[in-house]
Parts: C-alpha cells; sequence; structure tokens
C-alpha cells in the first residue's frame, strides 16, 4: 500500500488559489470553506448593520464588513486566514490600498464570530490568534449555547462573550445574557441587549 503526502499550501499559496465565490479560511495549510444557517447569518448581519448605524450616526473613521481575511499566526508560527463574521476596520488602513485582494496583516479593531458547531475554533483557536495579533475587541456570539459547561456555566445558556484587550496585551472578559446591555469599548454609546442580538 502507498499513501500519498498532500503538500500544505502557503498564506500566499491561499490567496492566489483562494475560489473568488464563498467564504474561506486557510487554517493549517489547507483552505478551508466556511457555511453557515441562515440564523447564523441573520445574527451576524444584525450585528453588522448595528455596528454600520453606531458608524454612520457618530461619523467614526471605520468601516465594517464581512469579507475582509485577516492573517494570523498560531502559538506554533503557522500563518492562518481568518474571516470573521463582522470585522470593524479602521477605515485609513481600509482605504490604504482599495485595489488590494490581499490579507488585512496589521489588527484590527473589532472582531466577532457567531458560534458554529466548530466552536473551539472560536472559543480556543481564534481567540488566541486575535490576542496575539493585537485585535482589541473580540465578540463570541454563542445563540445556541453550543459550547461546554467550562465557558457557559450550568445550564448553558445563549451568551455574548466580549474580550477586549488590557495593557498586558491579554484578553479579558465580560459576558452579556437576556437583558444586559453589551458594553463595547469601541461602540461606548452602543444601545443594544444580548437578547436582540441573540434573537436576531
Amino acid at each position: 500500500m502507498t499513501t500519498t503526502q498532500v503538500q500544505k499550501l502557503t498564506f500566499d499559496n491561499f490567496l492566489e488559489q483562494c475560489p473568488e465565490t464563498g467564504i474561506y479560511e486557510f487554517v493549517k495549510g489547507e483552505i478551508v470553506e466556511v457555511r453557515a444557517t441562515r440564523n447564523h447569518d441573520d445574527i451576524a448581519n444584525f450585528i453588522l448593520f448595528c455596528f454600520n448605524d453606531e458608524i454612520r450616526r457618530l461619523n467614526l473613521n471605520l468601516v465594517v464588513t464581512n469579507t475582509a481575511v485577516i492573517k494570523t499566526v498560531t502559538k506554533d508560527g503557522l500563518e492562518q486566514g481568518r474571516n470573521p463574521d463582522v470585522s470593524v476596520i479602521d477605515r485609513t488602513i481600509w482605504r490604504s490600498n482599495r485595489s488590494d485582494y490581499n490579507a488585512l496583516e496589521v489588527p484590527i479593531q473589532l472582531a466577532v464570530e457567531v458560534i458554529s458547531t466548530n466552536w473551539e475554533d472560536d472559543y480556543v483557536d481564534k481567540l488566541e490568534e486575535y490576542q496575539r495579533l493585537g485585535i482589541s475587541e473580540y465578540w463570541i456570539v454563542d445563540y445556541l449555547a453550543i459550547a461546554s459547561r467550562a465557558y457557559l456555566g450550568n445550564p448553558k445558556i445563549p451568551t455574548i462573550f466580549v474580550y477586549c484587550l488590557d495593557e498586558k496585551s491579554q484578553y479579558q472578559k465580560t459576558q452579556f445574557r437576556g437583558n444586559d446591555r453589551i458594553i463595547s469599548p469601541t461602540f461606548s454609546e452602543l444601545s443594544l441587549t444580548a437578547e436582540q442580538v441573540l434573537n436576531a
């Protein structure tokens, strides 16, 4: 019996070979299609629209998108390409090269991940990668209460976690449930409860 070893792609290969339709991430040397349920998309879009409304209302120098690819690095030095469900990016950085297809290699302001069945990717891998990159604020929206009790407690309740970098560049977590108003350093005037997001 012979086995064929598959050559892992580089990050540059990912950028060159990534299909133009659909959403893809570059994980452990492979191009991975990201698929979401309608419920997942509804929540991500609701957050995107709320952020966009705040940006316009307050005339903030930010851009919100669901198409940004961000280059991250694992603790083992492996380059990854992540596509957050919602990305909030400094407008000056976003517009510095508007014809560019490349991934962003600098920290964005805020990333949102809406949890799917592969919840450990968001709670563990992306959390670590986003912290290492220096993304100031990271939301995890666990609308299905799918993570383990170690994260959600017992009983498991749908929760939004907001992670913010402290002065030592480490994430500090705050959880929001039910009628809790979500506190966001990026959008300090945001008037949004966890329930509104979780039921979008």
